[in-house]
């Protein structure tokens, strides 16, 4: 492939999922797609990356320099977003926010290599949304009283006209899919144009797209990480109400 996984070359526009092997696995056949490459990829980066932080940060210096600087400035910038969502409960997800967003803006970004960002599957963004609506209920069940979440469920109106039940259920339900919606589409809108112009302008297209890259994997890329990010702690906060 010409450029990369991304593409398939300047004769055949092609940003789709593509089976690399397959195997036999209890006698089903399983593929190992562009996306299962991808995202071990996205992973050894950031593994990589950590192994680095963490040998460096084991030697830390009282006055941080080079690396360590780094490293401190993404954990303060990761800790202070968490921190006015979410409240006195930041302390608590602060591990599992900082990896999702990690997670998801390396992921939007590795389009900058040459690879098909996993985000532009949607069988990876709709996990990340069904574990952020699992964390929801979770929290929701364990800091609200049943009475109180019933009330939620059937406000505006009162809880023994529980009208608007269906609809709020409707919305719960609609939240893992908009969230994973959300950010799939966006991470593909920008695959699919880039695939466009490098399938279309072919040799013609080798510097200039860069400003392109830069607003949609960096600049775009980064927006809906942080989106998905915010919403998620928002989500959550709310159910655990003043906990």
């Amino acid at each position: 492939m010409e450029h990369g996984i991304l593409l398939s070359g300047a004769d055949n526009i092609d940003f789709m999922i593509h089976g690399v092997f397959k195997y036999s696995f209890f006698g089903h056949e399983v593929w190992i797609t562009t996306t299962h490459v991808c995202v071990l990829i996205v992973m050894l980066i950031i593994i990589g990356f950590a192994i680095v932080a963490n040998r460096c940060m084991a030697k830390a210096r009282e006055v941080p320099e080079g690396f360590q600087n780094v490293v401190e400035l993404i954990v303060e910038k990761l800790d202070a977003m968490v921190d006015t969502p979410m409240g006195k409960a930041a302390p608590k997800f602060y591990n599992y926010i900082g990896t999702i967003f990690i997670f998801i803006l390396v992921s939007n970004i590795s389009g900058l290599l040459g690879l098909r960002p996993p985000t532009a599957d949607y069988g990876v963004t709709l996990p990340l949304g069904v574990l952020t609506f699992i964390l929801i209920h979770y929290n929701q069940f364990k800091y609200q009283k049943p009475k109180e979440i019933w009330e939620g469920m059937c406000s505006p109106l009162p809880p023994w006209l529980p009208i608007w039940l269906p609809i709020n259920l409707i919305s719960e339900i609609a939240v893992p899919i908009s969230l994973s919606l959300r950010l799939f589409a966006n991470v593909l809108s920008g695959t699919v144009m880039m695939a466009l112009i490098y399938g279309l302008l072919g040799v013609i297209a080798t510097a200039w797209p860069a400003a392109l890259h830069v607003y949609f994997d960096l600049f775009s890329g980064a927006i809906q990480t942080y989106v998905f990010c915010m919403l998620t702690m928002t989500y959550i906060a709310n159910a655990r109400g003043d906990a």
